[in-house]
């Protein structure tokens, strides 16, 4: 079954990220080995359609296709260089969404053998604390 979604998170260089499917559920793991299209059109924000099997950890997308590029609103946002700061500047606010792609683009570096669903829940976790003491913007 055919089922559509938008890519989360896609490090090109390591060759996976994760699919956030239309209408909820559990993050969907997909590698680059499952792309239809050229892997560098699979940025934050792109819409694609996949097929899903139950993979080791969890839900594994293939037969992945791209349906359109990302919006630039849906891309993540610029880092900023030591001199790019303003002096009044102590540090970026980011919104929970930048926050949650940081959180997850972590979590993928440091742990690469954390399961989708369990990524998801320490993602929550840790943007339940952020929005509690306001360290988010939204």
């Amino acid at each position: 079954m055919v089922r559509s979604g938008t890519i989360f998170s896609f490090d090109n260089v390591r060759g996976y990220g994760f699919i956030v499917p239309d209408g909820g559920g559990e993050d969907v793991f997909v590698h680059a080995n499952d792309l239809l299209d050229d892997k560098s059109l699979f940025t934050p924000g792109t819409s694609v359609e996949f097929e899903v099997a139950q993979g080791e950890r969890g839900p594994k997308a293939f037969a992945v296709r791209a349906l359109e590029e990302p919006r630039p609103s849906e891309r993540p946002p610029a880092r900023r260089t030591a001199e790019s700061f303003d002096d009044d500047v102590l540090c970026d606010v980011l919104s929970s969404r930048e926050l949650g792609h940081e959180i997850t683009d972590v979590l993928l570096a440091k742990v690469p053998e954390l399961t989708g669903g369990q990524i998801v829940k320490i993602r929550e976790s840790l943007l339940g604390v952020a929005q509690k003491h306001g360290w988010t913007e939204d």
